[in-house]
């Protein structure tokens, strides 16, 4: 009988939910038929008669297509939340409602408020919906039982298309009988969180936006000025909370922002895990979501470097090294003489001269060194100038001076224009690219002629040996680091100047000469009106920033010379093996803006079953580092197993035999995860299980979660550098519901199969 009739009140409730969504249904209906209306109307009015009038009938479709797009993504959870609210002390102001009940002991609910990805009005203009973004929805996520605030009940209403399908409730007043219009409020259910974490992974990552607790609320409210950073270990959801915040940012501020929010993620997976999320929350358009190996335009990163060659390539060392290597290219195959004949008489500058004028072409400043080419023309004409009037006496007289300065003319204009001399130009300060730089380098002995002190002959032979692929020109894929070196070489040696526009004469625009142009021309044209790719913005994300290296924080600076910050990661588990370098880096990026510190402490991915094998290899990795705490338990252990031959064949059928498993036991996802060498082997494991298995190495696990996950090789992936153990922390807290350690002969297991690394 009780549960017939808890069946009966979770049926009501549903219902009650059901037609407060098919009446905000109805209105965004009519808001979409006004904003079809308005898009027909403006496109009928083609003939207008004033350019005011023509650009206000553009920014009226503009907004009308703005807000169509966004009404016509549908999205599951339109409509996810409600709060139960006391009567207040004090009317809104300034927007804002108090949070301050009246009467703490007033048992009646005075207001209800759904919470939805966006807000919407009745025709009266009140609210069926309150953007989850509005100062009003912020006690949905901050309210506590110790802090209820208004608060009597938090709802999480979760719906598929357009029906409710079930509710969950939380009821932050327990010492009271609160009622709704004179009758007991229901409430349904074990609690919204955790019915939120239960439910399957996909291999996108969703929102958090009906789950938000009240340290992540806080974080993605917070004042956008300087620099927020936020710490917090594996499951605190740093990802989620860094994008919606973007999302928060860009409602709260929208003309501040229009700059562009740049969210910068470790890896492409997790780019591609997350880019759905911020459409979701009702924006897209206005933030770019780039791995730290994309930042640079046309470039995707697609190698990886070994640990002992980042090392080096990340190490702020590289950017003296850098420097010689721009100058050092220019020199690569050029001329050690030039020859011109002018004046009748031939003209000669051998190699010491030349190398003197490069000196001077240089100097001291930092000009880049494309930039520079005007100035060695310059130089080369003063120098073969000095040659041509050596023998010549010095002019006395004002008409004399006057006769050499127009000599001096002609001769430039002679000489500067002829073949030759351009030739010589060319390939003595020829227009360098940062590819053909870099692949200057792949040569050991011209790196380590360069090198002196920047990096150690070893480490020169290992830059060397990454670049060995590229060609001539530099093309070839790049590593992720290798990006950072790029973006530094651009700003080293800036875009070489583009030819002018060829000048169009009155006579041919009256006789339309003007339209027969060459395809250089119009390719030319062209390339002015592309878009250039954006180098600035107005608030930069920095997601898992632990594992950024000097040369990245260098590079993402550059985008962010004017913009606020907000930068989420955890030491614990940094793939960097050198926190302090990185630290100053970052801290000469931020240059002395404001910061503000927030602490994520608590893990929503992991059951406490798998957090606590965890925690065992962050006692190693980071002794004295506290864990987050797990908030629930699935009843199931994790499972240890192991290979006692060395044969692959015999791994790898093992490690197939318990993803098959675990594609029994879950209905999400199933990731194994092996060392960055074992990638190509770990793929052949998943060969025929389907598209929900992936395998990872162990830096491309980063931030991604799944409900079941098999670490195999523990050993391996400790031992692939000096940040290993931290590696291999970040692989152990992927999974959600299961998960297996494999271990091999190499990780000495036990009798019960644990490795020598957990006992």
């Amino acid at each position: 009988m009780g549960a017939h009739s808890t069946d009966t009140v979770r049926d009501r409730e549903i219902a009650e939910e059901q037609r407060h969504l098919d009446t905000v249904y109805r209105r965004l209906e009519e808001k979409l038929a006004e904003a079809e209306y308005i898009l027909e109307d403006a496109a009928k009015r083609v003939q207008v008669g004033t350019p005011g009038a023509l650009a206000e009938r553009d920014a009226q479709v503009y907004r009308a297509g703005a807000h169509l797009q966004r009404l016509n993504n549908e999205f599951e959870d339109f409509l996810f939340g409600r709060i139960d609210l006391q009567q207040a002390d004090a009317p809104e102001e300034h927007g804002i409602p108090s949070q301050t009940p009246l009467d703490p002991s007033d048992p009646a609910v005075a207001e209800t408020l759904h919470i939805g990805r966006l807000g919407v009005l009745d025709a009266e203009y009140g609210p069926l919906v309150i953007d989850w973004r509005a100062p009003a929805a912020a006690p949905f996520y901050r309210a506590t039982p110790l802090e209820p605030g208004r608060v009597i009940r938090r709802r999480v209403i979760r719906s598929k298309g357009r029906r409710v399908i079930g509710v969950e409730d939380d009821l932050l007043r327990p010492d009271l009988s609160p009622t709704l219009d004179g009758t007991e409020l229901a409430v349904i259910g074990d609690g919204a969180l955790m019915a939120s974490l239960g439910r399957a992974r996909s291999h996108s990552m969703r929102d958090i936006v009906s789950s938000i607790q009240k340290e992540q609320d806080e974080v993605i409210r917070a004042a956008a000025a300087g620099a927020t950073l936020v710490t917090g270990g594996p499951g605190t959801g740093k990802t989620a909370v860094a994008l919606h915040r973007a999302a928060f940012l860009l409602y709260q501020d929208r003309r501040r922002y229009a700059g562009g929010i740049l969210v910068v993620s470790p890896t492409p997976l997790l780019v591609s895990y997350t880019e759905g999320v911020l459409p979701s929350l009702g924006e897209e358009g206005q933030v770019a979501i780039r791995a730290v190996g994309s930042l640079v335009d046309g470039i995707e990163a697609g190698r990886y470097d070994t640990p002992e060659t980042a090392r080096v390539k990340g190490s702020g060392r590289m950017v003296q090294l850098l420097r010689r290597a721009a100058r050092a290219a220019l020199e690569i195959g050029a001329p050690t003489e030039l020859k011109v004949f002018a004046r009748g008489q031939a003209l000669r500058l051998d190699a010491g001269r030349l190398k003197a004028v490069r000196g001077n072409v240089v100097g001291s400043g930092g000009t880049p060194l494309n930039l520079l080419r005007p100035r060695a023309r310059r130089l080369l004409l003063d120098a073969l100038w000095q040659e041509a009037v050596r023998h010549l006496p010095k002019p006395q007289t004002h008409a004399e001076r006057e006769q050499r300065q127009d000599e001096r003319e002609s001769f430039d204009d002679y000489v500067g224009d002829e073949a030759p001399f351009l030739d010589f130009l060319d390939a003595w300060w020829p227009a360098l690219t940062p590819r053909r730089v870099l692949a200057s380098l792949k040569q050991t002995r011209h790196t380590n002629r360069i090198a002196r002190r920047a990096v150690t002959p070893d480490e020169a032979r290992l830059l060397a040996g990454s670049w060995r692929h590229l060609s001539e020109r530099g093309e070839g894929e790049l590593s992720a680091h290798d990006v950072a070196l790029v973006d530094e070489l651009q700003l080293l040696l800036g875009e070489p100047a583009r030819p002018k526009a060829r000048e169009v004469d009155a006579v041919d625009l009256l006789s339309g000469l003007d339209e027969v142009t060459t395809y250089a021309d119009r390719m030319a044209r062209q390339r002015e009106r592309e878009p250039v790719e954006r180098r600035e913005y107005a608030h930069v994300i920095v997601d898992e920033a632990q594992d950024l290296t000097p040369m990245q924080w260098r590079m993402i600076g550059r985008r962010a010379r004017m913009a606020t910050w907000t930068i989420v990661g955890d030491p614990a588990q940094s793939s960097w093996p050198f926190p302090e370098e990185a630290q100053a880096a970052m801290d000469e990026v931020l240059s002395g803006k404001p910061r503000r510190r927030h602490t994520l402490t608590v893990n929503y991915r992991n059951p406490a079953e798998i957090a606590e094998v965890a925690a065992k290899v962050l006692a190693l990795a980071a002794p004295g580092t506290p864990s987050p705490s797990a908030v629930r338990h699935v009843g199931v252990e994790p499972r240890f197993a192991a290979v006692r031959e060395p044969e692959p064949v015999a791994f790898g059928a093992a490690a197939r035999a318990e993803l098959e498993r675990l594609l029994g036991e879950v209905d999400g996802t199933v990731a194994v995860v092996v060392p960055m060498d074992r990638r190509a082997e770990a793929a052949g494991w998943t060969e025929g299980l389907g598209e929900r298995v992936v395998a990872l190495g162990s830096l491309e696990a980063k931030g991604l979660e799944y409900d079941a996950t098999v670490v195999a090789d523990p050993t391996g992936i400790a031992g692939e550098s000096e940040a290993g153990l931290r590696v291999l922390y970040v692989a152990l807290t992927r999974a959600t519901q299961r998960l297996t350690v494999l271990s091999g002969p190499d990780d000495l297991p036990d009798a019960a199969g644990v490795p020598a690394l957990l006992h």
